[in-house]
């Protein structure tokens, strides 16, 4: 087996002497090439030479972030037989790799994956494309993208929850574009105002230090999105979603502005003016519209 381990040494808790550790042993069970990423872009043009190549495996060492970029390298020309992904967590949050069952802990899940190796065990996984983006986990447009992009500029080895939280106040009370409406078209559906809505490919996919916050429970690898969203940001309206979704017993959210959906194959968000948008916790631009579709089966994992 041929295996591509890229790893970003600016993610909160990669080391040199972890990626060494982590080379040697894989090195153990394929033939393999250490790559460390120094420019952003860098982790998605390596996977994308990965899959032209043929190589049969590409291992991801870092965040969210890493990983977003690695598999739309892999799936840069469309899901097919593209090379199994690898995941062992570098970052502060891994949502991606806890919601596979991958260990938080980098040696720990070193041995996970060395398993899977050894065993041939992986599952597929559907992800979600955000028009020309694809997903693992989460997507955004409105308040959370915002909290996003004012937190890019700070991510790096002392990134927490704490700045994460921060940045969700000064957002709310002083939003960087304003609280524009947005509209959510589903098929089948009549559109609906929102002022901010989450599209998930999966649930839990956010946590505050080890607490996962729940938005969309139905919501899975093997289901189609889900979107919950806000009809308004009032202060009772956010607190009481605040508060359900740091209740692990909470199954569905219960409110009159609140507009939730799960296993949906389709769906956009449309803004009159361009606003922030993110893509699995990272920053891409701002947008009037993104159409978002679920891609069923679209990646083999190692797990």
């Amino acid at each position: 087996m041929r295996a591509i381990l890229v790893v970003n040494p600016q993610a909160t808790s990669t080391t040199a002497g972890g990626r060494d550790v982590l080379a040697h042993a894989l090195a153990s069970q394929v033939k393999l090439e250490v790559v460390e990423t120094d420019y952003r872009g860098h982790a998605q043009a390596v996977a994308h030479g990965a899959a032209r190549e043929g190589i049969d495996l590409v291992v991801a060492h870092g965040g969210d972030g890493t990983v977003n970029e690695v598999v739309n390298g892999l799936l840069a020309d469309g899901p097919g037989e593209v090379p199994a992904l690898g995941v062992v967590p570098g970052g502060s949050a891994n949502v991606f790799a806890r919601a596979l069952g991958i260990a938080h802990d980098p040696v720990e899940a070193t041995h996970q994956l060395l398993r899977a190796i050894e065993g041939g065990r992986s599952r597929r996984v559907g992800l979600g494309r955000a028009d020309d983006k694809w997903f693992t986990f989460n997507a955004g447009l409105g308040w959370d993208a915002d909290v996003v992009s004012t937190v890019a500029d700070r991510r790096g080895k002392q990134t927490n929850a704490l700045l994460y939280v921060r940045a969700a106040i000064t957002c709310y009370f002083r939003p960087p574009h304003g609280k524009l409406p947005l509209t959510v078209r589903i098929p089948g559906t009549p559109p609906f105002e929102v002022r901010t809505a989450f599209i998930s490919n999966t649930g839990p996919w956010s946590y505050l230090g080890e607490r996962p916050v729940h938005l969309n429970a139905g919501t899975s690898f093997d289901t189609g999105l889900g979107l919950f969203a806000l009809r308004g940001l009032g202060l009772p309206t956010v607190l009481s979603h605040t508060r359900q979704a740091l209740r692990a017993e909470v199954r569905r959210h219960r409110g009159r502005h609140m507009a939730a959906y799960d296993d949906l194959p389709e769906l956009s968000v449309e803004a009159e003016r361009p606003v922030n948008f993110q893509v699995d916790g990272d920053p891409v631009g701002r947008r009037t519209r993104v159409r978002f579709v679920s891609v069923p089966g679209a990646l083999t994992v190692l797990v």
